[in-house]
């Protein structure tokens, strides 16, 4: 079966100006992504894991096409989205659709709900008649736990776990073959986001969905990931199968992520090794050599600056970007 998405070698680059620049001075370049490549299969969720500016929602933007990429390939459903006509990248867009992180922000408080939902229904297909319209409206509000009878509210009128789920309509009621969900529990309570989460399971399930799932919490995207991408400054430092890297991480990037989830069980949380990540993250401006991850890595040796130490190995079924890496058996998170 061929994949639903196809990345390969992807690189996105801006270009950025300093402040109090001169206005012939040359920009330099900032590289958000890097060498990235990854395939999605259809029905497939795929989690996006990393700190904050690793590169996670720019991949995802990418994909839909609101930032173009400079390098590298990017193929939904067969078609090459840098080759694409833009009546092309229209139907590209009706098939992937985004849920946002802020689900209040990401809603048009002058709009009814309704009117929120039905939007890219009346865009992509101004054909439909408005009692169909309604009806697939009223349809997707019942799927995703809110009651038909809302449509004339506005989005304050709802809590933080309902305004995402009138996002997750707004995204399914276009019927997409690829959901990609740009870290969408983050701002919700413990408790609402695993209903989200869940409902977002059933969703996939019932409709045969793929997803791409972007969060920097591993016990989230454990639950619901077939497999897991772990990013750092852009570029991937480990790959493979969801139960496999939570429960025997390689890479230190991902045992240090691991560690930092807390475990229900405080005799458990107490014993157990708690690999600390010492400095920030580096500028994308100026990267470090060689492995971008040497400059916090705890097991880093004088070769890792080296240009080529930025490659992947395979160990496991599992891609693995450091040298000197090692399995640690990792308590549950």
């Amino acid at each position: 079966m061929s994949p639903i998405l196809s990345v390969t070698d992807l690189s996105v680059t801006f270009d950025v100006r300093p402040p109090g620049a001169w206005p012939w001075t040359p920009p330099l370049k900032l590289q958000a992504v890097g060498g990235l490549s990854f395939d999605i299969e259809p029905g497939e969720t795929l989690g996006l894991v990393g700190e904050s500016g690793s590169g996670k929602s720019t991949v995802a933007r990418a994909i839909i096409g609101t930032v173009p990429h400079s390098g590298g390939r990017i193929v939904f459903d067969g078609k090459e989205i840098g080759a694409m006509s833009e009546s092309a990248r229209r139907r590209h867009r009706k098939d992937v659709q985004m849920v946002f992180q802020d689900p209040l922000a990401a809603l048009n408080p002058r709009m009814t709900v309704g009117d929120i939902v039905a939007e890219p229904l009346v865009t992509h297909h101004p054909e439909v008649e408005r009692a169909e319209v309604k009806r697939r409206v009223g349809e997707i509000m019942e799927r995703v736990g809110l009651l038909p009878n809302l449509v004339n509210r506005y989005p304050h009128e709802f809590s933080g776990g309902q305004c995402q789920r009138i996002g997750i309509a707004r995204a399914l009621v276009m019927r997409p073959k690829l959901l990609i969900c740009d870290e969408p529990v983050s701002a919700l309570d413990v408790s609402v986001q695993a209903q989200v989460v869940n409902l977002l399971k059933e969703i996939q399930a019932d409709m045969g969905l793929s997803m791409i799932f972007i969060a920097h919490d591993l016990s989230v995207v454990k639950h619901i990931s077939t497999r897991i991408v772990v990013m750092y400054l852009g570029r991937i430092m480990e790959a493979g199968p969801a139960q496999e890297i939570t429960r025997r991480p390689r890479h230190p990037y991902t045992q240090a992520l691991i560690s930092s989830v807390p475990i229900p069980d405080p005799v458990l949380e107490k014993a157990r090794p708690r690999p600390i990540l010492e400095g920030e993250l580096p500028s994308p401006l100026n990267p470090p050599s060689g492995c971008v991850f040497r400059t916090r890595c705890p097991k880093a040796q004088p070769d890792c600056a080296e240009p080529g130490r930025d490659r992947m190995d395979r160990e496991g079924g599992v891609l693995v970007n450091c040298t000197y890496h090692e399995v640690r058996d990792a308590l549950a998170v």
